[in-house]
């Protein structure tokens, strides 16, 4: 498996707290998305950590696409 698998149409928006740290699924598989839950076990895919600097609304990708991992670029309207 070299491909992700496309999670979501749309991103993933996030209310993230200052100080914690994330884990976003890469690969389009976990059942708790955006965020790994160890789905990607036998597969070249890793989750990425995201590191919330402030507390704030984050769009985490759902295509899985992004050029940005983890958050949204708008590469799902292509």
């Amino acid at each position: 498996m070299n491909e992700p698998i496309r999670a979501s149409n749309t991103p993933f928006a996030v209310d993230v707290e200052a100080g914690k740290c994330y884990f976003w699924c890469a690969c389009g598989r976990s059942q708790k998305q955006p965020f790994c839950d160890g789905s990607h076990q036998g597969t070249t895919f890793s989750p990425l950590r995201y590191d919330a600097l402030v507390s704030e609304r984050v769009f985490f990708c759902g295509c899985k696409q992004t050029a940005r991992p983890p958050l949204c670029d708008g590469s799902h309207k292509h």
